[in-house]
């Protein structure tokens, strides 16, 4: 529960944050999107493309990738399944 209630003013703050940077800029150079303590954001109207990009794209070798709306990380199944199948398989050689 206290774990829970961190993640979320963790979550809360990182937002804040975010939203500040982007209002810091001149208006011409709001992007909407990019990264803060690390953690990448995007605050855009979502796009069919990002969210492919996002959950399932076999041409991008990381796991986790740019959310598509909000702060945090999306999970990339295009190249999670695979490593999945392959430590279960490679778990049930030695079994």
């Amino acid at each position: 529960m206290k774990i829970s209630r961190l993640l979320r003013a963790a979550l809360f703050f990182l937002t804040l944050a975010a939203v500040a940077q982007e209002l810091g800029k001149p208006e011409d150079q709001r992007t909407w999107h990019g990264k803060v303590a690390g953690v990448p954001y995007d605050f855009r109207v979502p796009t069919p493309r990002r969210f492919r990009d996002a959950y399932w794209n076999p041409n991008d070798p990381r796991i986790f990738t740019d959310r598509v709306v909000g702060i945090g990380w999306a999970i990339n199944f295009a190249q999670l399944i695979p490593r999945l199948q392959e430590g279960y398989r490679r778990l049930a050689v030695r079994a």
